[in-house]
């Protein structure tokens, strides 16, 4: 189960939280300065997995963004850096090669990319054209 997504600029500033565990407003904020430090700071050499409290972060670094997943200690780590590469692949067709600042001014947009791939912690489609289908329908809409 997915625990939380965190997407973080290099100077540690939040652009996406999404937590799928109750936090209180303290500890998300701890989190999310823990998180950045751990993976801002490790050798690229080392792997892209880290342990994490009773978990593990899964990160990967795309241009100026971290993404990170935090999952429990028994999900597959490779099956985890695919729902990150898929978020960011679709983030890119959406947005056309996407920057930090289409996170900035379209987060709402970017929360709905984020249900539509991941419901409940658990990943709910995995099919880059069935959401990208489902996005056009929701700009019809509006």
């Amino acid at each position: 189960m997915i625990r939380f997504i965190l997407l973080q600029n290099r100077q540690g500033r939040t652009r996406l939280a999404k937590y799928y565990v109750p936090f209180t407003d303290a500890e998300k904020h701890k989190i999310e300065h823990e998180v950045h430090r751990m993976v801002s700071n490790r050798d690229q050499k080392f792997t892209n997995f880290v342990d994490y409290q009773n978990g593990k972060i899964i990160y990967r670094r795309y241009a100026g963004l971290y993404f990170s997943l935090c999952v429990d200690s028994t999900d597959n780590e490779l099956v985890c850096l695919e729902i990150i590469h898929l978020f960011v692949e679709i983030l890119d067709h959406y947005f056309g090669n996407v920057r930090e600042l289409d996170l900035v001014y379209n987060f709402h947009k970017v929360f709905v990319i984020t249900d539509e791939l991941v419901l409940s912690g658990e990943l709910q489609e995995s099919s880059k054209k069935v959401i990208l289908d489902r996005l056009g329908i929701l700009e019809r809409i509006e």
